[in-house]
């Protein structure tokens, strides 16, 4: 169900706007689903179907930016713009701006490496990016460090359980006999990218069966329990940042960067247990 502005809408009526497939798909689901999905007015719904857009497209181009899978030991960076902490986080260097930095890892992704958790922060923040204005943006994010699921205040991220998946959602398959040898493949975050498609970085984008078949192929030797898709969604907070967008991000063009409350931080140590 969803309700803008107290009162609820048809979900026919929204998806008949000039839509891309994805947000379509995002409407029908929503109308769907048993949850109620809130919107303060309709500017706050159409933002969020544009940054889920944006989600799904940042998910596209960083595949598209030849950025390489590393485990935080293993992480690297554009030394012009971040500093490799020995967490193998990136820390926004002072003389930086946050929206360019963000820029350069799809620009020059062959300087950069790191592990699922951290793409799917930056898939984030570069949604955010192209969602509000970009000196918003840089005032909002100076102190911009990259590792895990460390994100800003002002990128408030939950997770709660659920199979309400929509496209623009971060999932995870968890691989519950990964093999010791390899624990960066104890699970996978994935974006929902819509039509049972999904990015997971060092993965590439494959159906939900394809996730699957990839991560059985980093099981214990003798595993027999195979990887699955969790009943868990995790989100960014659309009410929360829909203050900051200004009026030309409230329509639904997507004008996006191509490269030449359970609250609970989702990555692999969350799902050891």
């Amino acid at each position: 169900m969803i309700t803008i502005g107290n009162k609820v809408a048809s979900g026919n009526q929204l998806s008949s706007q000039s839509l891309s497939p994805e947000q379509i798909e995002m409407v029908e689901k929503m109308n769907r689903y048993p949850n109620n999905y809130v919107f303060s007015s309709y500017s706050h719904f159409q933002f969020t179907l544009m940054l889920r857009q944006h989600i799904i497209q940042a998910s596209r181009n960083l595949l598209a930016s030849k950025v390489k899978f590393r485990t935080f030991r293993t992480s690297y960076c554009n030394g012009q713009y971040w500093q490799l902490t020995n967490q193998g986080g990136f820390k926004l260097k002072p003389q930086a701006r946050p929206s360019e930095a963000i820029q350069d890892i799809y620009e020059n992704g062959r300087l950069y490496g790191f592990e699922c958790a951290t793409a799917i922060v930056i898939i984030f923040y570069t949604a955010v990016l192209y969602s509000i204005d970009h000196q918003q943006f840089d005032r909002l994010y100076q102190g911009l460090y990259l590792r895990d699921w460390q994100s800003d205040e002002d990128l408030p991220i939950y997770t709660r359980r659920g199979n309400d998946f929509l496209p623009g959602d971060c999932l995870y398959f968890k691989n519950p006999q990964f093999d010791p040898n390899t624990p960066q493949w104890q699970g996978e975050n994935v974006i929902d990218l819509g039509n049972d498609l999904y990015f997971g970085h060092g993965i590439g984008i494959k159906t939900a069966e394809g996730i699957v078949e990839s991560l059985n192929k980093k099981r214990s030797p003798y595993a027999t329990e195979s990887a699955h898709l969790l009943s868990q969604v995790t989100r960014i907070d659309d009410s929360y940042l829909f203050q900051f967008a200004s009026g030309l991000s409230r329509g639904l063009h997507v004008n996006f960067i191509t490269s030449k409350k359970i609250a609970a931080r989702v990555g692999r140590n969350y799902f050891s247990l």
